[in-house]
């Protein structure tokens, strides 16, 4: 047996493994998710800063500040969607501006009902109470807006997904 040490074997053409259809559901689901969490996330701290500022600050109502921090949050969330979270999906649209601000005004109707109950019916009215009741509104009206953005506001273009 001869060997030749400048002998190259020919390289194998590595084939990636065929992914499955759930595989990459899932996986854009959670990249969908993770974006929509990072804009969110900004949108929180804006939010919480924004009514600690009002109410504990400049010593605003507790409803008027909830729903003023929320409605600045609003704001600088569409564009972190708008241009991040969905980038990929529809362009901008007249029918979009209106929808995500119509269903941002429904989750900050919801975000303020929820801090109510909290401040008023469950007491939650000091300086770290009223933060959490803050933040436990943001968190649940969060979940209505995550699937009404995705679904109404910043939807697939039509030709493909």
């Amino acid at each position: 047996m001869t060997v030749h040490l400048t002998e190259r074997r020919a390289p194998v053409a590595a084939v990636p493994a065929p992914r499955s259809r759930p595989f990459v559901r899932t996986r854009r689901l959670a990249l969908e998710v993770a974006r929509f969490s990072v804009v969110g996330g900004s949108g929180v701290a804006v939010n919480i800063l924004f009514f600690n500022l009002l109410l504990h600050g400049l010593v605003w109502p507790p409803m008027v500040a909830t729903v003023i921090a929320s409605c600045v949050a609003m704001g600088g969330n569409y564009l972190g969607f708008r241009f991040f979270a969905y980038r990929d999906r529809a362009s901008r649209t007249t029918r979009q501006i209106v929808l995500f601000f119509a269903f941002s005004g429904l989750g900050v109707a919801m975000e303020s009902t929820l801090f109510y109950l909290g401040y008023r019916g469950f007491g939650m009215s000091g300086p770290l109470a009223s933060n959490v009741a803050k933040a436990l509104s943001i968190v649940l009206a969060s979940a209505f807006r995550f699937v009404v953005y995705r679904t109404w506001v910043f939807q697939h273009a039509k030709h493909g997904r």
